[in-house]
């Protein structure tokens, strides 16, 4: 198969009581631990938590994009899988928004509604980094993320589904209005996910229902501002926690709390603290523009862009989702096209110098 992994509050009540009291010092090495706790934070940031240490993370592909199984004339559909793909960010979706990054439940839905006209079925980011993208010929992958595990974004009723005015119940409602328009996204969550202490109730829900989780920090630190020692123990504890609500679900997905690198890059993808070991096969910026293709050799793994949800004439609407929409659309920025068969890759033949060395043997030039 066509992919190449590039990169392969009551718990956290403990977190603040427990280990406000040990003594580990950064840089120093962790003593070993009962398999019931968490790792300890390093000099005055440290926590305590209920902790099993985990080995390496490996990616578990979920179940197949869906329709892409027909194969056509790559022509035919102006198949363009070196284009590039809109990575779209949302924070919260509320009535009244505060902040650049909110949108209103109408503004939510409204965009969701262009893109399934347009052609666009959504991956996760997960699939979008392995390249597990396989969707029908002619359409085009959008990857929806949000960022901070809000309940504006997912909440469960009593009757223990999803709340219609939510980001997941609005996602829920236009796919049913336009089939082939996939219900999925992934979740960049931090400490107490959607108001849940623990999060095992709404983490479980979305895993089960083909949403993807990601790291997005424990206490959604400006990493650039932080030790090698901080960076690691935010966020291998905060994969700690998804660990716990999803024991069977690699995380390989995080975004960067305020697109804020740490000054050592390659802790974002890998590292580890406390028996913790994290590694994430893509790593997501605050926004700008889309993303490179993942088949494309421009595709940097560790530092993929990703697009502001809001309106063109809103502030730096230059680089919003619907001005990036609208660019992708006529033609002045090359979008991502799907040729239906997720064995090949293919292009026109005069892109064929921005493939990346990996997917040669998939490469269908036309």
């Amino acid at each position: 198969m066509r992919h190449i992994i590039r990169g392969d509050r009551a718990a956290l009540a403990a977190i603040a009581i427990v280990l406000a009291g040990c003594s580990a010092t950064a840089g120093s090495q962790t003593p070993a631990t009962p398999d019931d706790q968490a790792p300890k934070a390093p000099r005055s940031e440290q926590r305590d938590s209920h902790q099993n240490p985990q080995g390496d993370r490996t990616a578990k592909t979920r179940g197949d994009a869906g329709d892409g199984s027909g194969k056509a004339d790559p022509a035919a559909v102006r198949a363009n899988e070196l284009g590039a793909v809109p990575v779209l960010m949302y924070h919260r979706i509320m009535d009244e928004p505060e902040t650049v990054d909110d949108r209103t439940p109408r503004e939510f839905r409204a965009e969701l509604e262009r893109l399934a006209r347009e052609g666009y079925v959504p991956v996760t980011a997960r699939e979008f980094t392995s390249g597990e993208m396989d969707i029908p010929a002619g359409t085009h992958p959008v990857v929806l993320t949000f960022d901070d595990s809000t309940p504006s974004q997912f909440r469960l009723g009593a009757d223990g589904r999803p709340d219609p005015g939510t980001a997941v119940g609005i996602l829920l409602d236009v796919a049913e209005r336009h089939p082939g328009f996939r219900p999925v996204a992934t979740f960049f969550v931090n400490a107490d996910p959607f108001g849940e202490p623990g999060g095992r109730r709404t983490l479980k829900w979305l895993d089960d229902h083909g949403f993807e989780v990601g790291n997005h920090t424990l206490k959604h630190s400006v990493l650039e501002d932080a030790d090698d020692a901080m960076v690691q123990w935010d966020i291998a504890s905060n994969q700690w926690l998804i660990d716990k609500a999803l024991p069977d679900s690699p995380v390989v997905s995080m975004a960067l709390p305020y697109g804020s690198m740490p000054r050592n890059r390659q802790l974002a993808l890998t590292g580890e603290y406390g028996g913790v070991r994290y590694r994430h096969q893509g790593v997501y910026l605050a926004g700008g523009r889309p993303a490179p293709s993942p088949y494309s050799a421009d595709l940097d793994p560790g530092a993929i862009p990703r697009i502001r949800s809001q309106e063109a004439t809103a502030e730096e609407g230059a680089y919003s989702s619907s001005a990036w929409l609208d660019r992708l659309a006529d033609g002045t920025a090359e979008r991502y096209t799907s040729d239906g068969d997720p064995e090949t890759v293919s292009f026109p033949r005069e892109q064929a110098h921005r493939l990346a060395f990996d997917h040669r043997e998939a490469a269908r030039p036309y």
